[in-house]
């Protein structure tokens, strides 16, 4: 049998027409298939690559850490010089009381751990997410998922969620004092790229001071340098309870966290003890390409290449049937007409070589999140590539 058969016969697939691409090498933002085919990662593994594929630092950082341990006990008892550079170099970059790390293997996990500390902290059971939110899939995520379409099959879920509307000012009165937590993107990634209106976060950090609320900034996409600041909350001057990072914070390896002050933190000590574990959230290996990562986006500053890099993907893309297009740096969505029009310029763009995506809640919008050192000129042949497709849906 093929792999591709294989593959159809022993990998559990998550829809009924899987891209099928028989990746064997990556390389900058290429991805190359098993007969040479060249493909530009337009989404980069879902906002995850952001330094491309096998970034020679982060390969060397991964080899070296593999061959001294792969593995021990990771959850806050051993000292591991991995875990403890990543932790100081992140806590360094941001403000003073998000200065406690959590290590995990997924951005999902980050937000279970986050809900559990945020609960436990307050002595409250209701948490508020937003309309159109996506946090995760597991139980505890999916409670707080703004969309009931991918929820109601897998009910009954968390009680006392609530939901608000992002950007509606009224909805921020629900926010009281049962609520423990309020579960934020500064933007909007799986609704299709939704940035706030000016005051809006102001507005929510204020009301969570006025109810004793936590406020957890989900920058689990945002982070990183994607949109044109290391964090998307620097830019808004809004400063999170409980940030949760993820996929690039891996530098393409699994690992995420959430991040709070020690007074926080410290909840998971006792009543009982090992309030929150895990066997391979903060692996060594894991940590070390993440530190790699993180000090070659810092030290290179590639977040502020990304807001010119948006621009000329903007002046780039021209088509009558663009509806518009939403951005947030390299956190793009072009909206066309429909899905079922979408799925055509996708599927054609994967055939001249460009990998590209819908969103989840807003499935007529294709996804951008290129890797931040694309260059000017991938840029340029990657919507002509688009732009190629469009005329073929469209005409």
């Amino acid at each position: 049998m093929t792999q591709r058969q294989l593959f159809l016969q022993h990998i559990a697939q998550t829809s009924d027409a899987p891209l099928g691409i028989e990746v064997a090498r990556g390389e900058g933002v290429y991805l190359y298939d098993v007969a040479g085919k060249k493909y530009i990662d337009l989404i980069s593994g879902i906002n995850v690559s952001s330094l491309g594929h096998c970034h020679p630092k982060i390969v060397a950082s991964i080899q070296s850490q593999a061959a001294k341990y792969m593995h021990t006990m990771v959850y806050g008892e051993f000292v591991q010089t991995p875990q403890v550079q990543l932790a100081k170099f992140l806590c360094d970059l941001l403000p003073d009381t998000l200065n406690s790390v959590y290590f995990t293997n997924s951005g999902t996990e980050a937000t279970e751990g986050a809900m559990k500390i945020a609960k436990r902290y307050s002595g409250r059971t209701e948490i508020i997410s937003c309309l159109k939110s996506y946090h995760g899939s597991t139980q505890g995520a999916l409670s707080l998922l703004g969309d009931e379409y991918f929820k109601s099959n897998y009910r009954p879920l968390l009680p006392g969620i609530k939901q608000i509307g992002f950007n509606d000012l009224e909805d921020i009165n629900l926010i009281t004092k049962k609520t423990a937590a309020v579960f934020m993107e500064p933007v909007q990634g799986e609704a299709g790229i939704v940035v706030p209106d000016e005051g809006y976060l102001n507005a929510v950090r204020k009301r969570c001071n006025e109810t004793g609320t936590l406020l957890v900034f989900d920058e689990i996409q945002t982070g990183c340098g994607r949109t044109g600041n290391l964090f998307r909350f620097e830019k808004e001057k809004v400063t999170p309870d409980i940030l949760l990072l993820g996929k690039s914070f891996g530098g393409g390896m699994p690992l995420a966290c959430f991040i709070a002050d020690k007074k926080i933190m410290n909840v998971i000590q006792h009543d009982p003890v090992l309030g929150h574990i895990t066997t391979f959230g903060g692996n060594p290996v894991c940590c070390a390409a993440a530190l790699a990562s993180l000090q070659e986006i810092t030290e290179q500053k590639l977040y502020e290449t990304v807001e010119l890099k948006a621009k000329l993907f903007i002046s780039e893309l021209h088509h009558p049937q663009i509806k518009k297009i939403n951005e947030c740096g390299l956190m793009m969505a072009l909206y066309l007409d429909s899905f079922i029009n979408l799925r055509k310029v996708i599927d054609v763009c994967l055939e001249n070589g460009l990998i590209t995506d819908w969103f989840l809640f807003a499935d007529n919008a294709m996804r951008i999140a290129p890797p931040l050192i694309i260059t000017e000129d991938e840029i340029r042949v990657s919507c002509k590539i688009i732009n190629e497709a469009l005329k073929t849906v469209y005409g």
